[in-house]
């Protein structure tokens, strides 16, 4: 399945099929993750379960539309640039369908069990395992072929962000119950009838801000994989940005500056790629138009293939230590002003993604829904507990889309109900603690396993 090339009526085939499932990820990650928004206003009676499931489908929605792509690229980020774009220009489809088929089933397979699982967490083990199998494909140690400075920066926001849910809505809660007197907003839902004033808006505002923010990071993800999947297998409209394919915004001294940095500093394996590469940038304004070392000029996913290795071995330059401070500030300007050729999204796919989070999210719900509602503290849930967890939710996932790090909404919003439980002294009931952080503790080695085997099958 290496080779496969791009723009023959096979690949067209092959693009049908990743987009759809891509799509079907992103409808999956819409109704597993839904339930951590809409949990709260269903389960107080706030809102009738189709007024809240078409309220975060429209807030996710604009989530989506609203978020940047920072979340999106810190994740691509994870994948070689081999693997990226293959130098011979063929089409990355064992990396596409391992990613997907992982990622889905592990995503299905936890919701079924009705079992809070991250589909972050899902898609981060996926691209890992591709790195992996990608390493063992080409003969190389598996440290050469994974970014791991870039592993460890996304692992650390998955492992401390829940810690900061849990914290954080536990002292939310306790403020509230020191400062706010109205017994409606500690008791349990009584009957049918919703909470009276403010309480019931308090929720829906915190409903409304979880399911925003959950699209905004989230949506990032979709993103990104569907980009992976236009760009590996429609590489002559968008292996490069649009606005770049004609030049690159670097000037003949820059491109200069790339070669010199390179050749003095980068010492990985690939560093003659990265080399070439450089090389390869050592024109004048109009790249695409002239030639390149005396020869004609690459096709466009050729150039996408030598802005990777470049924008890869600058990141390694500017992470080092051991390198010179203004040399690395250097490498990481250099870096930047070439990031936007390669890291971009056209408007339909900020939509796509848009809509099958949106659409996701308005099904699915109810197994999530019981069990964060009823099975994760000894008693039900409360209006102030609910709050309190979505309300630091929205705002520690809202930071995380916009500082570029891929966060679970899963693991804040159960944790910070946990958090919230624990804050009022309810307790919690270890079994179902136990079976949601095994399948957080199982996630990233299965999907890894899972994504690595099927690379290297695929590969084969």
């Amino acid at each position: 399945m290496l080779h496969f090339m791009p723009d023959t009526p096979l690949s067209l085939v092959i693009l049908i099929i990743c987009s759809v499932l891509v799509c079907v990820f992103e409808f999956v990650n819409g109704f597993h993750d839904t339930a951590n928004a809409v949990a709260t206003v269903i389960y107080t009676r706030s809102l009738k379960p189709v007024q809240a499931v078409v309220l975060s489908g429209v807030m996710n929605f604009a989530g989506v539309l609203a978020g940047g792509l920072s979340v999106a690229y810190a994740l691509v980020e994870l994948l070689p640039p081999d693997v990226l774009t293959p130098p011979n220009g063929a089409p990355a489809v064992p990396m596409l369908f391992s990613l997907f088929g992982a990622a889905l089933s592990w995503n299905l397979l936890t919701w079924r069990a009705g079992i809070p699982n991250s589909s972050s967490h899902c898609i981060i083990g996926s691209i890992i395992g591709v790195a992996v199998g990608d390493a063992l494909v080409h003969g190389r140690h598996y440290r050469e072929g994974i970014d791991w400075p870039q592993v460890l920066k996304v692992l650390e926001a998955l492992a401390v962000s829940p810690i900061l849910g849990l914290v954080g809505a536990g002292l939310f809660y306790c403020v509230l119950k020191m400062f706010v007197k109205d017994k409606a907003l500690f008791e349990p839902p009584q009957g049918h009838q919703p909470p009276r004033g403010w309480v019931r808006w308090l929720l829906i505002g915190s409903c409304t801000g979880v399911s925003f923010s959950h699209g905004s990071n989230d949506g990032q993800k979709s993103i990104g994989l569907i980009m992976l999947t236009v760009a590996g297998l429609w590489p002559a409209l968008y292996a490069l940005n649009p606005q770049h394919q004609h030049t690159l915004p670097v000037t003949v001294s820059e491109a200069h500056e790339i070669r010199s940095v390179l050749d003095m500093y980068d010492h990985d394996v690939l560093r003659s790629d990265a080399m070439i590469a450089a090389q390869h940038l050592q024109t004048e304004n109009s790249l695409l138009d002239k030639p390149i070392l005396n020869g004609p000029l690459p096709p466009l996913v050729t150039v996408r293939s030598d802005v990777f290795q470049i924008v890869a071995a600058l990141k390694k330059i500017s992470l080092d230590k051991a390198v010179p401070s203004q040399v690395r500030h250097q490498a990481a300007h250099l870096r930047m002003k070439l990031r936007p050729v390669v890291e971009f999204a056209p408007w339909w796919v900020r939509l796509l993604s848009a809509l099958c989070l949106s659409l996701g999210t308005m099904v699915g719900y109810k197994r999530i829904v019981s069990t964060l509602g009823e099975k994760i503290g000894r008693t039900h849930l409360t209006p102030a507990q609910g709050a309190s967890s979505e309300l630091v939710g929205a705002g520690l996932i809202l930071t995380a889309g916009y500082t570029g790090l891929p966060v679970s909404t899963t693991h804040i919003v159960t944790a910070g109900i946990a958090g919230s439980m624990l804050g009022a002294g309810s307790g919690l009931q270890w079994g179902t603690m136990r079976r949601i952080m095994l399948a957080w503790v199982a996630t990233l080695p299965v999907t890894i396993v899972l994504s690595a085997g099927l690379f290297y099958l695929l590969s084969h």
